[in-house]
């Protein structure tokens, strides 16, 4: 286990560092491998076969960039990733990073291969595994517009429409991930600081709604339900985060999405911030939907036994504690990221 979990942290970092093309790939690849173990650790059907689905994607996007990068050091003459890419490698890449994070219109592995992992393989992958594709986006910015703006305001919108009808939490989380990502899309081709702001707030909401599930240890939206028994004090928490995910003031989640759309309207496309921001109402409906189901019903159980309530839990709290407060309270701190 921690030779695959360094394996991971040293893929990521390897792409973080590097300045040539092979090696952000190279990377790249070392995380795909070290996770794959992780994802399929349980022998469980339903987890062999999303790392299988998994594990195609990534080989497909992978082998795109690795053909990108090549096409393009054939034109240009060079390996460097800061030096300007060429026009048709430069869209490729585009979308091969694209179908690494899962954006839409590439976004379908994303919900089938959360829903068949455990909430902590399913944290790692919507989280961790997102930075190094991010980072190698932030990197070959600003690229092709049109075709940034086409996959942000698709993911913001399927990331929307997605979730409304899921019972399935990992598939609601995995929604939750294409709309954020698209709103990161979106102001990543005029200020990456921005994007990658928005990466930040939204690492520990995720973590938090991740760890809150795996604390109850719940999957579906009925057996949430339960929480109140289980785990009181963080039934009342649980909205507060899933709102701030959502967006709302005055909440940390608000923060990136207010920047965003400052900076849409700054470079004068109304319309898509229009549009953005209309499907953040989409999203926050399955997110109120969710704490509804936790906060104000009551399980179908009859509860009668007294002894289950209050057990101690052995699993360290103190993490999950922090990053609810961060995705809480961060919102103050505006003024000083600007």
């Amino acid at each position: 286990l921690s030779i695959l979990l360094l394996s991971l942290g040293l893929g990521t970092t390897l792409t973080f560092a590097s300045s040539h093309w092979l090696l952000a790939w190279m990377g790249l690849e070392i995380s795909t491998l070290a996770i794959i173990p992780l994802m399929s650790q349980h022998h469980h059907p339903r987890a062999v076969e999303a790392t299988t689905k998994y594990f195609i994607t990534q080989a497909a996007a992978a082998a795109l960039i690795l053909f990108a990068s090549t096409t393009n050091a054939w034109i240009t003459g060079q390996w460097d990733i800061n030096f300007d890419l060429h026009f048709f490698p430069a869209s490729m890449l585009t979308m091969a990073l694209a179908l690494k994070m899962g954006l839409a219109p590439v976004h379908f592995w994303l919900p089938e291969v959360l829903q068949g992992l455990d909430l902590t393989t399913g944290l790692i992958l919507s989280t961790w595994q997102k930075l190094a594709p991010f980072i190698l986006m932030c990197q070959i910015m600003p690229v092709n517009s049109s075709l940034i703006t086409f996959l942000g305001v698709t993911s913001t919108l399927v990331g929307g429409w997605g979730g409304l009808n899921q019972t399935q939490l990992r598939k609601i989380l995995a929604y939750s991930s294409i709309a954020h990502l698209g709103w990161m899309i979106l102001v990543m081709q005029f200020n990456q600081q921005l994007a990658l702001l928005a990466l930040i707030i939204y690492i520990p909401m995720t973590f938090s709604t991740f760890m809150i599930f795996k604390t109850n240890s719940s999957t579906t939206v009925n057996t949430l339900a339960a929480s109140w028994a289980k785990t009181p004090a963080l039934t009342a928490i649980t909205p507060v985060i899933l709102l701030s995910l959502g967006g709302l003031p005055p909440l940390s989640g608000f923060m990136p999405k207010w920047m965003i759309l400052q900076e849409l309207t700054k470079q004068d496309i109304p319309l898509t911030a229009s549009i953005a921001a209309l499907s953040a109402l989409l999203s926050l409906y399955f997110y109120l939907r969710v704490s509804y189901a936790m906060t104000l019903t009551i399980s179908p159980n009859n509860l009668n036994a007294t002894t289950p309530w209050r057990l101690q839990t052995t699993a360290s709290t103190l993490p999950l504690a922090i990053s609810a407060t961060i995705s809480a309270m961060l919102l103050p701190l505006a003024p000083a990221t600007l």
